[in-house]
């Protein structure tokens, strides 16, 4: 028998609390989506924006806001100074968003600068640039990815839980054609995800895919309160803020399809009572298992973030984010659009074959 944390027969009211979870996302929601705008956007790293960074080691341990101080010069654009790796290191990176910039000028102006407004030798160990082409391309990418991991996902669960490859396979057929139309019409590519994800649910709702339109809807609205959360906080969005949330959709797709799974078998059950209750005893029955996962793995991102430096501390911190959001969405939203929509009628082959004779 499993490690349990939460007694068997634990009996908590969570989609009775589902109204007070809406208003909890709404508002997460919300606060994201108005700093976005507020913004003018998200803050793009040098990956998507373009630009200069410049990797310096200091011959002595140095304070971040005295590099900053020396770096506040008139022929200096503003750049973002973050440590890398430990104290010890005394190594930090400079980013320069500046459009137009040589790199060899930059490094030439920032080492003069660090050589009049300090008081340690340094040495300029890495030198890398992103042009601007490059990184609209990256950025297209990063979309496509996110975009292309949700759809497969809705087909898989489609199939996995619903035993409806054929149709799952039809609306993956309706969603190309209607990208292929939407491209002839040269339709930007973030109207084009957003054009291409309201298809998919809207294909979900159409053939009934009751579970993966469920799921999908689960992932996106985590995806978009952790990026919200980010933009409220200040910060950048890049190619590790991307492979975060690539991890996310896994991560909380995994909890989603065991509370789903727990929901069918209970349905099926001879002793299968009300779809409230059913949902109500299947998220209790996985409760246990869903704290240990994200407990244990919260605890390893907890190290990431104190112990892990400046360059991985904001992928940990958008982990973090993501896996608290996409344990309470497990519990609270995946189940309450169940019970908003209800699951596809399913049959055994047992009871189908019976009201056949």
């Amino acid at each position: 028998m499993g490690l349990r944390i939460i007694k068997p027969d634990t009996n908590i009211d969570f989609m009775g609390q589902r109204g007070w979870a809406v208003v909890a996302s709404v508002l997460l929601l919300v606060l994201g989506l108005g700093a976005i705008l507020f913004q003018g956007g998200l803050n793009y790293g040098i990956d998507f924006a373009g630009g200069i960074t410049i990797q310096v080691k200091f011959d002595q341990d140095i304070h971040i806001t005295d590099i900053k101080k020396a770096l506040q010069t008139d022929n200096l654009p503003e750049i973002r100074v973050q440590r890398l790796g430990l104290e010890q290191g005394n190594e930090y990176l400079l980013r320069i968003s500046a459009e137009n910039a040589q790199p060899e000028e930059m490094r030439t102006m920032v080492a003069q600068s660090l050589e009049g407004g300090m008081q340690t030798g340094f040495t300029i160990q890495r030198l890398e640039m992103v042009g601007p082409k490059v990184g609209a391309d990256l950025k297209n990418k990063a979309l496509q990815a996110l975009f292309y991991a949700v759809l497969f996902i809705s087909i898989y669960i489609s199939g996995r839980f619903e035993q409806k490859w054929m149709t799952a396979g039809i609306m993956a057929a309706g969603l190309l054609t209607g990208l292929y139309v939407l491209g002839l019409l040269a339709v930007p590519l973030v109207y084009l995800i957003l054009a291409a994800l309201t298809i998919t649910l809207g294909l979900s709702w159409y053939l009934q895919l009751n579970y993966a339109l469920g799921a999908v809807v689960a992932l996106i609205h985590d995806v978009l309160i952790t990026v919200g959360i980010l933009a409220l906080w200040g910060k950048e969005f890049d190619l590790t803020t991307v492979a975060a949330l690539l991890t996310i959709i896994g991560y909380s797709l995994n909890d989603t399809i065991i509370i789903y799974d727990r929901i069918r078998e209970n349905l099926r059950s001879k002793e299968a009572q009300s779809l409230l209750q059913t949902v109500n005893q299947s998220v209790n029955q996985t409760l246990s298992r869903t704290l240990l996962t994200s407990g244990t793995t919260i605890l390893v991102v907890l190290c990431l973030i104190i112990l892990g430096g400046g360059v991985i501390h904001d992928f940990a911190l958008a982990l973090l984010i993501g896996i608290l959001v996409g344990t309470y969405s497990s519990i609270f939203v995946a189940g309450s659009l169940l019970l908003g929509i209800g699951p596809t009628p399913d049959k055994e082959p047992e009871q189908e074959a019976v009201q056949t004779a």
